[in-house]
C-alpha cells in the first residue's frame, strides 16, 4: 500500500488504525471508533484495522506465547496486534503467496520502522516501543516456528473466537470451513438500481462509460469492480442508485405486494429495504425503528432516491410493543427484518465476531421470538409476513421459523430461500429469509 505524495505519514495511519482496534479491544464497534479518526486518516485506518480484524485470532495468539501478560495499555497491545497482522501478510506475499485483494503490504523493515514510530507518538505508547520493536523482530525471525505451534489452535488458523468456530461446524458440517473462509475476505461493492429513475441496464452503461468496471447481479443489481466511495460513483445525488448487498436485495421481491397495500417494515433502519419496496409498489408504508438517528437516516435515503410521500409514515417505536405505535388497522404485508448477532455480514463488519459472545444467541433468538410474536396480530388475513434476518446461525433462522409454526399453527410457510450460506467472493451475505401467510 504505497503512500501517495500527499497522504498522511503511514506511522500517523498506524497509529489511527491502533486507536480504532484498541476501541474494538474494549468493546466498542469498529465503525464506530473510525468515525472518531481524523478524516484525513480514516480511509487508510479503515483498511489497516479491517485487515487486523480478519487476522485477530492468530494475532492474538503469537502475542500470547511472545508477551504471555497481556500489556496493561490495550493501546500498546493494539499495535502489536496490528503489526503482527501487517507482518504476517507481508511475509507470505514475500514468500509468494496470494493475498486477498486490498491486502495492506510493506517491507518487514518499512513496516517495524513505521510502528515503532507510532508508538514513540503518543505517550501511553511510548514507554513500550522497545517492547514492540522486539516483538515484531523476534516474530520475523520464529515466525515459521511460530506458526507450526499454532496449526491446532482454531481461534488462530480460522480468526474467529472458538465458540462462533463451533457453532458454525456443528450448523453447517459440510460448509463451514468456507463459511469462515469467506468472512475474511472482503465483499464485493454491489448497487441496486432505482427503477423509479433508471433502470439497471442503463446504470450500468452510465457507470462503464464514467470508467467504472460494472456488471450486472440479481434481478436488479451490479457489482463493482473496485469500490468507491460513493460520491465519486456517478449518480448518487440523483438517486440513481443504491449500496445494498445481493442477498438484502431479495427481500422486496419475496414479499408479495400489489400497489395500494397497507405494508410495515417493522425494523426498517437504515432503510434499503424499505426504499427497494417503494421503488417497487406505491404503497401505503410504516417503517418502524426503535432508534431514532438510525430512523432519520431512513428519512434521508428516501428524500435522495424521490419516494417521500404522504403514504410514507416514519415511526420511532418498539416493533415488540405495538399498543404503543399501532393503530388498530391490520397489515396486508410485514416485512421483520430483525435485530440479530449479523454473523452473516462479517465480512463487512469483521469486528462483530470478536464483540458477540456466545450468550448472545439466546438473547437476540428471545428478541426475535417476541418481535414476531408481537407483529403476526397484525396481519390481515390472507397478508404476509417475511422473516428476515443477517445470520447464518440456525438460532436466528431456521430453529427461530420452527418454533414460530409449533406456536402458530394456523401460519402457512411459503416459498423462499431460507438460509443463504457466503461463499464466493461475489456472493451476497448470508442471510435467512422465511415467508409465513395467514390463512384469509
Amino acid at each position: 500500500m504505497p503512500e501517495s505524495p500527499h497522504s498522511p505519514a503511514l506511522s500517523d495511519q498506524l497509529l489511527a488504525a491502533a486507536r480504532a482496534i484498541r476501541a474494538v479491544l474494549g468493546g466498542q464497534s469498529l465503525s464506530e471508533a473510525l468515525e472518531s479518526s481524523p478524516a484525513a486518516l480514516r480511509p487508510a485506518a479503515q483498511a489497516l484495522s479491517f485487515h487486523a480484524m480478519r487476522r485477530l485470532g492468530h494475532a492474538r495468539a503469537v502475542r500470547e506465547r511472545l508477551v504471555p501478560r497481556r500489556p496493561p495499555e490495550r493501546l500498546v497491545e493494539a499495535l502489536i496486534l496490528l503489526g503482527l497482522s501487517l507482518l504476517e501478510a507481508s511475509l507470505r506475499q514475500a514468500e509468494g503467496a496470494d493475498q486477498p485483494p486490498g491486502t495492506p503490504i510493506y517491507t518487514a523493515h518499512t513496516l517495524v520502522h513505521q510502528l515503532v514510530e507510532a508508538a514513540a507518538a503518543d505517550r501511553r505508547t511510548r514507554p513500550a516501543k522497545n517492547l514492540i520493536n522486539a516483538v515484531l523482530r523476534r516474530y520475523g525471525r520464529e515466525r515459521a516456528a511460530l506458526n507450526a505451534a499454532l496449526a491446532d489452535t482454531p481461534e488462530a488458523v480460522w480468526n474467529h473466537p472458538g465458540w462462533w468456530i463451533d457453532t458454525v461446524r456443528t450448523a453447517w458440517p459440510d460448509d463451514w470451513q468456507t463459511i469462515l473462509t469467506a468472512a475474511d475476505q472482503a465483499p464485493p461493492m454491489a448497487l441496486r438500481a432505482n427503477v423509479r429513475r433508471i433502470d439497471r441496464d442503463t446504470l450500468q452503461t452510465r457507470l462503464n462509460a464514467a470508467g467504472l468496471d460494472a456488471r450486472p447481479a440479481g434481478a436488479d443489481g451490479l457489482i463493482l469492480g473496485t469500490p468507491r466511495p460513493v460520491r465519486n460513483i456517478p449518480g448518487y445525488t440523483e438517486g440513481w442508485w443504491s449500496v445494498q448487498d445481493l442477498s438484502a436485495q431479495q427481500a422486496a421481491r419475496l414479499l408479495p405486494l400489489q400497489d395500494g397495500m397497507r405494508v410495515l417494515d417493522a425494523c426498517a433502519a437504515p432503510g434499503g429495504k424499505t426504499a427497494h419496496l417503494l421503488e417497487r409498489h406505491t404503497l401505503r408504508l410504516t417503517a418502524l425503528d426503535s432508534d431514532a438517528q438510525r430512523l432519520g437516516r431512513v428519512g434521508e435515503n428516501l428524500q435522495r432516491l424521490g419516494l417521500e410521500s404522504p403514504d410514507v409514515c416514519l415511526r420511532c417505536a418498539d416493533a415488540a410493543r405495538p399498543g404503543d405505535w399501532w393503530d388498530g388497522q391490520p397489515y396486508e404485508a410485514i416485512l421483520a427484518d430483525v435485530p440479530c448477532t449479523a454473523s452473516g455480514v462479517v465480512r463487512r463488519h469483521p469486528d462483530i465476531r470478536w464483540l458477540r459472545r456466545a450468550d448472545d444467541l439466546a438473547r437476540t433468538a428471545e428478541s426475535q421470538a417476541g418481535i414476531v410474536d408481537a407483529l403476526w396480530p397484525l396481519l390481515a388475513p390472507g397478508g404476509h409476513l417475511l422473516y428476515a434476518t443477517c445470520s447464518i446461525f440456525p438460532q436466528e433462522g431456521e430453529w427461530q421459523i420452527a418454533a414460530f409454526l409449533d406456536r402458530h399453527p394456523e401460519a402457512r410457510r411459503m416459498p423462499a430461500p431460507g438460509h443463504i450460506l457466503p461463499g464466493n467472493p461475489d456472493d451476497g451475505d448470508g442471510f435467512y429469509f422465511a415467508l409465513l401467510r395467514k390463512p384469509a
